[in-house]
């Protein structure tokens, strides 16, 4: 492949990815629901039709331009040929096909207002509660997102085959239910925000805790879950004190992404971060939202966990932070959420309001949760503890047992270096 295209194969990928959700989510309204994947297909062709001749003639000066009317164009064709062979749910179908009324519902579906609000109406299909969890991420990501199936069975490190299987049962569920494309209102709004909420929070920290051995942590994922949540959040009929304080957390973990690698790819501990490199811009909007959030006189887990990463955004070094409070907010958090590794993250700051046998006790009492039977950050989290107490040749055994959980060889790299360094004090 020439230079040339190869810079064109990446401008596309460019383009795929930040126009991909959209187009989808108008075609979406113009065949139905139930025709998700023809949608998919329309959009994948107007793409291998911009490789391929883009490739030959160049790029065009406006480029989102084009794949546009590419796309506009092979939807009318495919609702003109396929007119009877096809059950088209949408009322806008209906005026594509007539050659009097296709221009106007064209350039009506295709305006910014519309294709926001039809995004809004994907992102509350792709979350719909008749779909099992696992089903709404993969159909969010490759719908909403633009991620190939094997970017999103390299996230959730499955097989392509079983990321292609929840694609094809969230599809069927959602032809057979037929599920109307539009965003819930009344008593039905609540719940089904919750889940989409659910959803983008899932999505968000399968990013930022990511295990993908190609990279610990996955900014792309965190930056769809940010982009999906302001599209609620700009939406004033919908949005929630609830939204404001997920879309603030998000910010401020995001803003801290700079400090948390080293050159090499390493893990950097909070402690040991350059704060100089967190993006200030992100947390003064994510204060601002959550201020938004606080002012709504209402609890969640959403505004503590927001509440809790303002706390460690703002303090201006790791020994200034405000354990105490921390400690507070993780009590209230357990009130709502009494779960493991709620639990695992309050002993962890007991530990620096106490001390880390304190912290030890703690964790003891809950080992045998089967939460932690797997779950890598207990371990890792325990040994530091254990060390922290001088007891090194305890923490040396957790990060051995640690070794065998079922993790990509960068994290086993890394516990490696642990136990190099532990060990110097045994």
């Amino acid at each position: 492949m020439t230079q040339s295209q190869s810079d064109i194969s990446i401008q596309i990928d460019h383009l795929f990815r930040h126009e991909h959700g959209k187009l989808i989510a108008v075609l979406t309204k113009a065949f139905g629901t139930p025709n998700i994947d023809l949608a998919e297909d329309v959009v994948q062709e107007a793409m291998i039709e911009a490789l391929n001749k883009w490739t030959y003639n160049g790029v065009p000066e406006n480029p989102v331009g084009w794949i546009y009317k590419v796309a506009k164009y092979k939807a009318v064709n495919i609702l003109n040929k396929e007119k009877y062979k096809r059950r088209y749910a949408s009322e806008v179908a209906h005026h594509l096909q007539s050659e009097w009324t296709r221009e106007s519902a064209l350039k009506q579906i295709f305006t910014d207002k519309e294709i926001a609000d039809d995004q809004l109406r994907m992102i509350f299909t792709c979350c719909h509660p008749i779909l099992s969890t696992d089903s709404q991420v993969a159909l969010t990501l490759k719908t909403l997102c633009g991620f190939s199936i094997p970017e999103i069975a390299q996230a959730f490190l499955t097989s392509e085959s079983n990321i292609n299987k929840r694609l094809v049962r969230a599809r069927k569920t959602i032809k057979e239910a037929n599920l109307p494309f539009e965003v819930p209102s009344g008593k039905e709004l609540e719940p089904r925000l919750s889940s989409v909420l659910e959803t983008l929070y899932l999505l968000f920290n399968e990013g930022y805790n990511s295990i993908s051995d190609d990279n610990l942590i996955r900014l792309e994922l965190c930056e769809e879950a940010i982009r999906l949540t302001e599209i609620i959040v700009q939406n004033p009929t919908i949005t929630s004190s609830n939204t404001h304080a997920l879309l603030a957390l998000m910010l401020f973990n995001t803003a801290r992404f700079g400090s948390r690698m080293d050159e090499l790819n390493n893990n950097i501990s909070l402690e040991h971060q350059d704060r100089s490199q967190w993006d200030q811009q992100l947390i003064k909007k994510g204060l601002v939202h959550l201020e938004f959030a606080a002012g709504q006189n209402e609890v969640s887990m959403y505004h503590i966990l927001a509440t809790i990463s303002a706390q460690h955004c703002t303090a201006s070094t790791y020994q200034d932070t405000d354990w105490e409070g921390i400690l507070e907010l993780y009590d209230l958090l357990l009130k709502l959420d009494n779960s493991p590794i709620i639990q695992l993250n309050r002993a962890i700051v007991l530990s620096k309001t106490s001390d880390p046998q304190t912290a030890i006790t703690q964790l003891e009492q809950i080992k045998d949760e089967d939460t932690f039977q797997s779950y890598l950050p207990y371990y890792t989290s325990l040994a530091e503890l254990y060390f922290q107490n001088n007891q090194s040749s305890e923490a040396v055994s957790l990060l051995k047992m640690a070794l065998e959980l079922p993790i990509g060889e960068k994290r086993k790299s890394l516990i490696y270096k642990k136990i190099e360094g532990f060990s110097k004090n045994i």
